[in-house]
């Protein structure tokens, strides 16, 4: 090591990232785990990661924060929630927990090495001034998410330079841009998209939706019956939150089988709702009629019906069709049909970060984590002392954040009672020749971003131990159930 490097730190577990699930990590960690040191590692200037990235006009939740708040502290404002609302209410948290001593703001992690003689990584973090830090922990609690927060994915496509207006990605949205009075198009047509063509339409000259293909979406007021009476009733915050958690995971869970059971029944009354909204003239089969069933991606809640608002008022519309070029003053599509607009919004998603885009190394060598395999989407063959927090497609994420915080601390308090000091997940000899797969079934879900990223992934095995499987309502059994006595676990 150079001489004149600074002296690492070191703590029992490092957590990546200052987001929801790292947040909550270390509030699980703290109350579970109380003789552990730790360290968040945060990359941005402050916490709430996804919440203080995106800055676009109207970003919102697209779950209820009943489900996707934290178990442990009680929501209290509208079930879909506006991004500072969620960073008040991590800021509380943080506030209550007394956190703050324990987060470095600013650090960006370029390396993490393992070293199985001292049961150690050792992680080289860039400051913002360009300085490096370094630290070594006994455990790496990956919650950095799932995406690259630096820069959104925008497809290749001919002539953008060619356009005089504004080309910008909602994920790096500019403080000056003034959409007042302006022609809008965004392109996309998931839950970002959803929530900027309504918000934008309110003083723009006109937004158009520009999509390829319709999404699937359910509506509904900003407002749960139950939690409103409860309330007026004068009933504790803490049982609000507890039944109406419980009541809208029993929905959920019920609505989920349903899409598997008669996917054709839910598809109708999807669209049903979509036609009392735009009326019985509105091309329903075109423009919002998918070619996938219901939940084989990711269904968007449009709180209050103000996308379809928008639709029906002639402040916004939607065109569905593919791009053959920009054009100076907008976009020529393959149909041979102009669009003008002064600003263009690239809705189109992100690209996939695995594991943070850190550069990993076991005992010298490289980590390829295409070529590991996950264990219930927490921890990966042959990567010691290490979890990752991967959340729910069709739930919302805190729920497994939560659920992996109280695994990861059972474990590192089973570690520290039987004196290990090094565990990995390895394959049982009943696992031998066990057919793999992708991490992710394209079945299941089919969104763009996993689709692109899918190799990056470690892949999963035909049993439940070696399969994230993205169902909240089977792990939330499992997982707590997990033996770690079991042979799948190798402590040293």
């Amino acid at each position: 090591m150079d001489d004149t490097a600074p002296r690492p730190e070191h703590f029992d577990v490092l957590i990546v990232g200052a987001g929801i699930s790292g947040i909550g990590g270390a509030h699980h960690l703290q109350e579970q785990c109380p003789s552990r040191s730790f360290v968040v590692l945060e990359s941005q200037e402050g916490f709430g990661g996804t919440w203080r990235t995106h800055r676009y006009p109207g970003i919102r939740s697209d779950s209820d924060l009943y489900t996707f708040g934290y178990r442990f502290k009680p929501w209290t404002g509208p079930p879909i929630a506006t991004a500072p609302e969620i960073l008040r209410y991590m800021g509380e948290v943080i506030a209550e927990d007394g956190l703050d001593r324990h987060i470095r703001y600013g650090h960006r992690i370029r390396s993490a090495s393992w070293d199985s003689a001292t049961a150690r990584w050792s992680i080289e973090a860039e400051r913002r001034d360009g300085s490096l830090a370094r630290f070594t922990a006994g455990f790496l609690w990956m919650c950095q998410g799932y995406y690259r927060h630096e820069e959104g994915y925008t497809p290749d496509w001919p002539g953008t330079e060619r356009f005089r207006g504004r080309i910008v990605h909602p994920q790096t949205w500019p403080d000056d841009l003034d959409h007042a009075g302006r022609r809008v198009v965004v392109i996309g047509s998931g839950a970002t998209a959803a929530t900027i063509v309504p918000a934008m339409a309110d003083t723009a000259a006109h937004v158009t939706m520009l999509q390829r293909s319709p999404t699937f979406f359910r509506t509904g007021r900003n407002a749960i019956e139950i939690a409103d009476e409860l309330r007026t009733l004068g009933i504790n915050e803490d049982w609000i939150h507890e039944i109406v958690r419980r009541k809208i995971l029993f929905e959920q869970a019920r609505f989920i089988d349903r899409t598997h059971s008669e996917p054709e029944k839910v598809k109708e009354e999807l669209l049903t709702e979509v036609r009392r909204h735009l009326g019985p003239d509105y091309d329903v089969a075109t423009h919002f009629t998918p070619r996938y069933r219901p939940w084989q991606q990711r269904l968007a809640f449009i709180p209050d019906a103000d996308l379809f608002r928008g639709i029906a008022q002639g402040r916004a519309s939607v065109v569905t069709d593919e791009i053959e070029s920009f054009t100076e003053h907008g976009l020529l599509l393959k149909s041979g049909r102009t669009l003008e607009a002064d600003i263009i919004v690239t809705a189109t998603g992100f690209h996939l970060s695995v594991l943070g885009d850190i550069a990993f190394t076991i005992d010298g060598t490289p980590l390829d984590f295409g070529q590991t395999i996950t264990y219930r989407g927490m921890m990966f063959t042959g990567v010691p002392n290490m979890a990752w927090v991967f959340g729910y497609i069709r739930a919302a994420w805190t729920l497994r954040a939560d659920m992996v915080a109280d695994f990861v601390c059972r474990l590192l308090n089973h570690m520290q009672a039987t004196g290990a000091r090094q565990v990995e997940v390895a394959l049982r000899p009943e696992d031998a020749g066990m057919p793999l797969g992708p991490w992710i079934d394209p079945e299941e879900f089919s969104s763009g971003y996993v689709a692109r990223g899918q190799h990056l992934l470690p892949r999963r095995g035909d049993k439940p131990e070696w399969q994230h499987a993205h169902d909240y309502w089977a792990e939330k059994d499992a997982i707590p159930a997990i033996d770690l006595t079991d042979s799948a676990f190798v402590y040293r």
